[in-house]
């Protein structure tokens, strides 16, 4: 009778799995079909493919305005392997908690392009990343660019990375033999530097230069602060440069 007993004591459980699995399914469906197209789309895209992005215009969690990109002449992403765009994907949530607090005005901006990620470093008047005028680190800067290193680093030889420093339209010149063509390109030089010294392999370097105010970004005003940067550009290994 004892065994007769626990046998049945036993079922009960695996019948109310069941149940619960049932209503969890259950659940499921009724959120599923109360979503908007564009969900329902996003989802039955994972289903399909679980490596693809959430959605059409993002890669990982940076999503990307143009939708096109992607697909660019410079490069494309359908080249790049699964590991590599694992790994983007990782650095890009570890770099988004580098980002996330409460500055009106963050350090950095994260994007995605045809060739890899983009990160822009801001050398802003409220919070300066170089010491004015000069490539002299303030505190700050050197805070943000050894943790940058320190978590690409994570992702030791994963990316080739060039690095690109620039200016705003009508930031005053340093003296007569010393423009802003040598500042930016020093300014990224300097910043190569201290990413090999915080954990870099100087073999994933693939460039450094200087474009002083001719490339200001996009929906900026050239004159604009947030013009005066130093970019860290990352490429998967499988986007072989041009």
């Amino acid at each position: 009778m004892s065994k007769k007993g626990g046998h049945h004591g036993g079922a009960w459980k695996v019948a109310y799995a069941d149940f619960v699995t049932a209503m969890m399914a259950l659940f499921l469906v009724l959120w599923l079909t109360a979503q908007d197209a564009k969900i329902k789309e996003a989802v039955a895209r994972a289903f399909r493919n679980p490596f693809a992005s959430v959605t059409k215009e993002s890669v990982g969690v940076i999503p990307n305005p143009d939708s096109q990109a992607l697909k660019s002449s410079q490069g494309n992403f359908d080249s790049a392997s699964v590991v590599e765009l694992t790994m983007l994907r990782k650095l890009n949530m570890d770099l988004a908690k580098l980002t996330a607090d409460n500055e009106i005005e963050p350090a950095l901006k994260l994007e995605i392009t045809p060739e890899g990620m983009r990160i822009n470093v801001f050398d802003r008047s409220r919070k300066p990343i170089f010491e004015k005028d000069t490539t002299a680190f303030t505190e700050y800067g050197n805070f943000i660019f050894s943790t940058l290193a320190w978590i690409i680093a994570k992702h030791t030889n994963q990316f080739r990375i060039e690095l690109e420093g620039h200016t705003e339209q009508g930031h005053s010149i340093v003296r007569k033999d010393y423009d802003n063509w040598e500042l930016s390109a020093d300014r990224a030089n300097i910043a190569r530097r201290k990413l090999i010294n915080h954990g870099i392999s100087a073999d994933q370097i693939y460039k450094v230069a200087g474009y002083a105010d001719t490339q200001p970004m996009r929906n900026v005003v050239p004159k604009d602060e947030s013009n005066r940067r130093v970019t860290v550009l990352l490429k998967p290994h499988s986007n072989k440069p041009t």
